[in-house]
């Protein structure tokens, strides 16, 4: 008898981040990072694991969408899945019901993520290899299988995508024992919660440069006097050689962005992050003609891989900020990988939150050895909140994020962390039911 999937667990776990202000933001003052939890089980005892973002009372949704999608995935023959994984995500993307309710975005596309991945670390976990291993030793001819062109061919062909990953080919060795010594580029934006009092970021900012970040990230949007005044704290606190980005998260109308940024160009930032609507794809367009040399940075909350193609198309974004559980996981993940590098766009991942870190960084490292061929003016978000709760946790050494060696996505919990976090039972949340 053939090896099935048997069952498809989702579970609801939210982490209290609100308490001290950890991930506050413009438009989220006081989030409790959570994941809609999934567990993928075999009828032979594997098991792989997902996991969606949210902050907080999402994961009511995305649970429900994950469980509407499960009966796509019960019973399937286990083989059969991981032979083809570009078919597997458009099994789940592609239902003429729920895609309705799309297509290709909000809740629905989230926990297709959440499933995709997953079926990847179940992938991973199968074979002995972390994700990024396991990519980056696919054939170009594999990785193009994985893609669905049908909407991408007017800016990305599948001919062209090839051309891509052949001519990555030959240094793929090199870069892989490169990145197994040195590690990829980090960016923290652990200063730089809105919620911090002016102490306690610029105590962060100075010990992030001790700890060999070459940049930070200041959250903004909410109060342009108290974000003048906390980039200069912060410009005063790193020096004028470490980069300073700053997110305003989705905050501000198109003048208003580039009025707000005007005040704050003085000090230097970087990088303007979602400065508006996430979906004003010519909004974002027109503020990075107003503010150039200034960089555009979007991407964590866009839906699908055709709103990243019309970003490109559009010269829309400077910085492309992809994010391991917003498209439909590792596979579109992959096609979004290769629209960058067809368009000479650094792919800088948005991470943070809960498992994003660990999931992420296998993308960045894949496009690293097996896609863009290069670690320049890319680094991968990095906070420092939540990994303790990892089997597998994201390490960081100078600056740098080391290579995951275990098998898998690394987003697989404790399983204490687990039953103490789950809403609205675990010990953590008791009486607290309704927050």
């Amino acid at each position: 008898m053939s090896e099935l999937i048997s069952a498809v667990e989702a579970v609801d776990v939210r982490f209290p981040t609100s308490r001290d202000l950890d991930g506050s933001d413009a438009m989220n003052p006081e989030p409790d990072y959570s994941a809609a939890y999934v567990t993928i089980r075999t009828s032979s005892g594997d098991t792989g694991h997902g996991l969606a973002f949210t902050v907080g009372r999402g994961n009511d949704v995305e649970v429900a969408a994950i469980r509407a999608l499960a009966p796509l995935v019960m019973g399937l023959p286990v083989e059969e899945v991981l032979a083809d994984l570009g078919g597997f995500s458009r099994r789940l993307t592609g239902d003429s019901q729920l895609r309705w309710l799309g297509p290709e975005k909000g809740a629905i596309h989230m926990a297709a993520a959440a499933i995709v991945n997953a079926v990847w670390d179940l992938y991973g976990r199968r074979t002995g290899k972390p994700v990024w291993r396991l990519l980056a030793e696919l054939s170009p001819e594999q990785l193009v299988d994985l893609i669905d062109f049908r909407y991408l061919q007017d800016a990305l062909t599948r001919d062209e995508a090839l051309d891509i990953l052949r001519r990555a080919e030959p240094g793929r060795a090199q870069r892989t024992t490169a990145l197994l010594k040195d590690g990829y580029p980090a960016y923290t934006t652990t200063p730089g919660w809105l919620g911090y009092d002016d102490e306690k970021l610029i105590r962060l900012s100075k010990e992030a440069v001790a700890e060999g970040f070459g940049q930070i990230k200041l959250k903004v949007g909410a109060d342009r006097e108290a974000d003048e005044r906390r980039m200069r704290l912060a410009r005063e606190a790193v020096g004028p050689d470490i980069r300073i980005a700053v997110d305003a998260n989705q905050a501000w109308g198109v003048q208003q962005a580039i009025e707000w940024m005007a005040s704050l160009s003085p000090y230097d930032p970087y990088w303007i992050e979602e400065p508006t609507s996430p979906d004003d794809i010519l909004g974002h367009a027109a503020i990075r003609r107003a503010l150039a040399p200034i960089k555009v940075a979007t991407g964590e909350h866009t839906h699908n891989q055709v709103m990243f193609k019309q970003l490109l198309q559009a010269g829309a974004l400077d910085i492309l900020q992809l994010d391991a559980s917003r498209t439909a996981g590792v596979t579109e993940n992959v096609a979004i990988l290769l629209l960058a590098a067809k368009f000479g766009v650094p792919v800088c991942p948005h991470a943070g939150g809960v498992g994003l870190c660990e999931m992420v960084q296998h993308l960045a490292m894949f496009d690293y050895i097996a896609v863009s061929g290069t670690t320049e003016d890319r680094v991968i978000e990095y906070i420092d909140h939540l990994h303790e709760h990892f089997t597998d946790p994201v390490r960081i050494r100078d600056g740098r994020y080391l290579a995951p060696s275990s098998p898998g996505i690394s987003a697989r919990l404790h399983p204490q962390s687990l039953a103490d976090h789950r809403y609205p039972d675990g010990p953590v949340w008791s009486g607290e039911a309704g927050r």
